[in-house]
């Protein structure tokens, strides 16, 4: 090797003899130390070569993510960490306590398989409780930087020590993500995603999906291909990747999560449409016996959430025989069995569609199954279960409904709809819904961001309705003494 200068100005020479792939590795540059000072400067051309390798090769492996990584749900003892690439590749979670970032520990690898839709759940089980962990991805060996932060929490155990801690959760249905070559002609109907970001800086500790969070259309929900694509569509908005990563989320489903519009137990597909929603949900493991759907429930703090399924079960709207119902009767059971031996100042039922409305419109309980919702709601009152407030959608206008008879427990339905779809028209100002609560309609894209917080006995919600931007339409305080 002669003839090579002693000073070199910058990138402008290489030998020959010193170019190497851009995968260089560490050992390999160390190697040139023995050469002295002659090759000083050819190391640390080495040293850039090597980390522009790493930055490049970091790069086409982040290539490799389809959507996510979406945090799912949170335990004192797990995580579940959600996340679909677009090819068989290998990966695992790394996840760290935010106080120790050198304290780093992994999940076993897991291969994306093409019969999964490419999609893996990770189970980060080495946590402790109440503590926040930053996390990243490793696929295939290379643990990859996100252009956002990426952390999870596990829930505080503060029974027998301290008051129930504070926290806040946003609710909102109908999230539609245009798709212009599937949508039907005309003016598109999803818009506003800005609203995404309007969540993400209320910072949440989670987010209740309550239903037609995809739309499938028409091309869709006949097959198993359509399915995956609607579902990887549209978690694939980029807008929407900072929520996932930072928020912890649970769902439940409407119609157009399942199927055709009103869709209901004869739809032929039912059975794939929860083998979808499983895959790109990570609600938590639940094993009671409810009818088959996608019932669920999970435990925020000292507050009980159930996730009801309101479509597996529905008699068809043109059946005009027999009883009518919208949960059947083993998930009727199972909630009132739930929300009876629940100890919780605040129990949220989240449910696709209007429960207490009185207007007999669309597909809300006092049509679909008024007997369904007379008997729950005579349940409540009579076993005086205290602080019952339904979560629902699907309307494209949100409302808060209330019922109070003398003598009785109150019961809530806080309807909150549409986040991305088109809005209701004037129209629905004139349903004829006794229970409303004055002030509370609202036509335009929304969410709800509701947080918790005051002493163990004397626990506060405030439900803070806001639109696109963030900002607060209308605010109601309830109570837990109130009930």
């Amino acid at each position: 090797m002669t003839n090579h200068p002693e000073t070199i100005e910058p990138l402008k020479y290489i030998p020959p003899e010193f170019i190497i792939t851009l995968h260089t590795n560490a050992h390999f540059v160390a190697k040139f130390h023995f050469l002295g000072a002659k090759f000083k400067r050819m190391k640390q051309i080495l040293i850039v070569l090597f980390v522009l390798g790493s930055a490049i090769a970091a790069h086409s492996q982040r290539e490799q993510i389809q959507s996510g990584p979406m945090v799912g749900y949170s335990e004192m003892r797990e995580v579940m960490v959600w996340i679909q690439l677009k090819s068989p590749s290998a990966a695992r979670l790394v996840y760290w306590p935010l106080t120790n970032p050198a304290a780093k520990q992994y999940t076993s690898a897991q291969t994306a398989l093409p019969s999964e839709s490419y999609v893996l759940k990770f189970i980060a089980n080495g946590v402790e409780p109440g503590t926040k962990y930053g996390y990243a991805i490793q696929i295939n060996g290379e643990e990859l930087t996100s252009e956002f932060e990426q952390v999870f929490q596990t829930q505080t155990l503060w029974q027998w020590r301290t008051d129930p801690p504070a926290f806040s959760f946003v609710a909102g249905s109908c999230f539609y993500v245009n798709e212009e070559q599937y949508d039907r002609p005309g003016k598109p109907y999803g818009g506003g995603y800005e609203i995404l970001a309007s969540i993400s800086s209320k910072k949440p500790d989670f987010m209740i999906w309550l239903g037609d969070n995809i739309y499938l259309r028409e091309v869709d929900w006949m097959s198993a291909s359509g399915f995956e694509k609607r579902y990887t569509h549209t978690r694939s908005l980029p807008e929407l990747q900072p929520l996932l990563a930072n928020v912890h989320h649970y769902a439940t489903w409407d119609d157009h999560d399942f199927g055709p519009n009103n869709s209901d137990r004869g739809f032929k597909n039912k059975g794939m449409a929860k083998t979808f929603f499983d895959r790109f949900w990570a609600n938590p493991p639940f094993s009671a016996e409810v009818g088959g759907g996608i019932t669920n429930q999970f435990q925020w703090e000292d507050c009980d959430f159930f996730l009801l399924d309101d479509r597996f079960n529905k008699t068809p709207n043109e059946r005009k025989s027999n009883a009518r119902e919208v949960l059947g009767r083993n998930q009727m059971e199972w909630i009132k069995d739930a929300l009876a031996s629940s100890m919780a100042p605040f129990k949220f039922v989240s449910v696709g569609v209007m429960f207490l409305s009185s207007a007999p419109d669309k597909e809300n309980f006092t049509l679909a199954s008024p007997s369904e919702r007379s008997e729950l709601i005579q349940f409540i009152q009579d076993n005086e279960i205290k602080g019952v407030i339904f979560l629902t959608g699907d309307r494209h206008f949100t409302e808060l409904s209330m019922i109070q008879e003398a003598g009785k427990v109150p019961i809530y339905d806080l309807t909150c709809s549409p986040l991305t779809s088109g809005s209701a028209s004037a129209q629905y100002n004139n349903e004829q819904n006794k229970n409303r609560v004055d002030g509370t309609v609202v036509r335009d894209r929304n969410f709800a961001y509701i947080r918790i917080d005051g002493p163990r006995k004397e626990r506060v919600l405030s439900i803070n309705l806001c639109n696109t931007q963030g900002e607060v339409i209308w605010s109601r305080i309830i109570k837990s003494s109130e009930f």
